[in-house]
């Protein structure tokens, strides 16, 4: 079956809250360990990915966001099965992948398929175009080598490449084109997930667009689901669904992409934002730029890991984990104090009734502080 034939035969309808999840990730969590000397103490292992629930909508594009050492391309790896999580599960359609025997997991590998940041690490130099493109249609399929050909052609075609290059090895192209051949590789053998980990981060800003553009037409020409891992919240605006912003492992707040540019709720997405680029200063927002260093993912802060940076934080933060909190259908929300400073500087005094899980924390942390004074001489 041709590309344009799976297309017509396999619509996909636009990704709605009721949709069943494609792919959702539970309590996952990535710790890698680290190495020590002969006769140094054993090191904390680094915690990437510290217990992430995560759903994917059939038909959406997901952006992962943050700064580098967030783990949003730790979760992009663990949601593909190319990580094995150090806690949770990876749910494919319904099937738990640590279950599935290899035969089932095997078709799973070719229903999700990811884009790699590096286009010039990613290929294969001692390879053609033509092999490197036709490498997954050989391991997934009984083509013969004149349909396989047949069809490199018609992925280079569809990712806007000569089909008479695919006997030319990688160094003869440029980043671009380096990178439109690894999404034909991705789309070889029709997936129905892909992940682009950073697919424009190496390229020219000249060339991002055209990237960022083609990944939107073939999402819509064949139904494709996209997971984007993106450094900085400019590339994803356009062509994002909804948006999960990580810091230090953990997911603090999700929302459709709209709703969260233009009314951003944790204050490390409302520090994300301030460094977004806009067309003229008067639109810019005063919100605060973030300050100093990310903490060691070896040894990350007690409490809401942010703290440290946060200018709105307070005792509670250093000492209760915030929960992930629903704000609206939708919207989620890992901040004590998302309330407060949402309506900072508007006038309102009262603010909305607590939920019962920030009551309940704050009793925590209130009967902690007494035990405390209690226990001094």
């Amino acid at each position: 079956m041709s590309l344009s034939e799976r297309n017509i035969a396999e619509p996909v309808s636009p990704a709605s809250s009721t949709q069943k999840p494609i792919l959702e990730g539970i309590g996952l969590s990535k710790h890698f360990a680290v190495e020590s000397g002969l006769f140094q103490p054993k090191k904390p292992p680094v915690q990437a990915v510290n217990q992430v629930n995560l759903s994917v909508r059939k038909g959406e594009t997901l952006a992962l966001v943050g700064e580098s050492g967030s783990g949003k391309s730790t979760l992009g790896r663990l949601l593909l099965n190319l990580l094995q999580p150090t806690a949770g599960d990876v749910i494919y359609e319904g099937r738990n992948l640590a279950n599935l025997p290899p035969e089932k997991l095997r078709q799973v590998r070719r229903d999700l398929q990811i884009i790699f940041q590096d286009p010039f690490a990613s290929l294969n130099p001692r390879m053609t175009v033509e092999s490197i493109v036709g490498e997954p249609i050989w391991l997934h399929s009984e083509a013969s080598r004149s349909d396989r050909q047949a069809k490199v052609a018609e992925l280079l075609r569809t990712v806007g490449l000569a089909p008479e290059h695919g006997g030319r090895h990688p160094h003869e192209f440029s980043g671009g084109q380096r990178q439109r051949i690894g999404i034909a590789r991705a789309l070889a053998s029709e997936p129905r997930l892909i992940l682009g980990d950073e697919p424009v981060s190496a390229l020219d800003v000249s060339v991002q667009a055209q990237v960022v553009n083609l990944l939107e037409d073939l999402k819509h020409q064949f139904g494709l689901t996209l997971v984007i891992v993106a450094h900085g919240l400019a590339v994803i605006r356009h062509m994002s669904d909804r948006v999960a912003v990580m810091y230090l492992g953990e997911i603090v707040e999700l929302a459709p992409v709209n709703a969260l540019f233009e009314n951003p709720l944790h204050p490390y997405t409302q520090a994300l934002m301030a460094a977004v680029p806009v067309s003229h200063p008067d639109l810019r927002q005063p919100r605060p730029l973030l300050g100093g260093d990310m903490p060691s993912p070896s040894r990350p802060p007690s409490g809401c890991r942010f703290h440290t940076r946060c200018p709105h934080a307070r005792a509670l933060c250093k000492e209760a984990v915030p929960v992930m909190e629903t704000v609206e259908a939708e919207r989620q929300v890992a901040c004590h104090f998302w309330r407060e400073i949402a309506n900072a500087g508007s006038g309102t005094l009262i603010l909305p009734t607590p939920s019962a899980a920030y009551t309940q924390r704050l009793n925590l942390f209130k009967n902690h502080q007494s035990l405390a004074v209690e226990s001094q001489p």
